[in-house]
């Protein structure tokens, strides 16, 4: 039987290039110091939708949606304030403002499912924003020995929103394959 080719997708909000490098070096540190390397497969994000598959041939049409719906998304800021977890193998920067996150995740699940034909079960249904430096592969000896240090570790930030992004596994890794514009009149 033809199997169609498909494309493995997700959407996230990314921050700046600048901050985007310094979380790439809290991600090298946490290789380098507890052998975690998986975060590194992906740019520093927000996840709005987790991983999808689509075939080849829909890729113009998620593009094109998606495009349409940031042009309607007004900019906001979001801050970053130390540290959480989810135990037993989870570090991730914590997001001081879920609300304007969680309000655009709604509002995307309903593009996804109307426009797009995402099924309830491909839709992600709850988020808990945040931005990712030590996933699944920290052992849990790795995950006690790193977890205290970067409880009491200092980090703020504050960037601006302005884009949603739209990246593409190659494979390997996952790669930004279009950035989509929010209407900039909030800057």
């Amino acid at each position: 039987m033809y199997q169609e080719s498909q494309h493995l997708y997700f959407i996230a909000l990314i921050p700046p290039e600048t901050l985007c490098e310094e979380i790439k070096n809290l991600k090298e540190e946490m290789r380098s110091r507890f052998n975690t390397k998986h975060a590194l497969k992906s740019p520093a994000h927000i996840t709005l939708q987790m991983p999808f598959k689509r075939p080849v041939k829909d890729e113009n049409e998620i593009v094109n949606q998606l495009r349409d719906f940031a042009s309607l998304q007004s900019t906001f800021h979001i801050g970053l304030k130390g540290f959480d977890c989810f135990k037993p193998r989870v570090i991730f920067i914590k997001i001081e403002n879920h609300l304007p996150i969680i309000k655009l995740h709604k509002q995307l699940n309903q593009l996804l499912k109307k426009e797009l034909d995402f099924k309830d079960n491909e839709l992600t249904a709850k988020i808990h924003p945040h931005i990712t430096i030590a996933t699944r592969d920290l052992s849990i000896d790795g995950f006690k020995n790193a977890w205290p240090e970067y409880d009491k570790r200092d980090f703020k930030r504050l960037f601006t929103v302005k884009s949603l992004f739209l990246l593409k596994h190659n494979g390997k890794s996952w790669d930004i394959y279009k950035e989509f514009p929010f209407n900039n009149k909030n800057i």
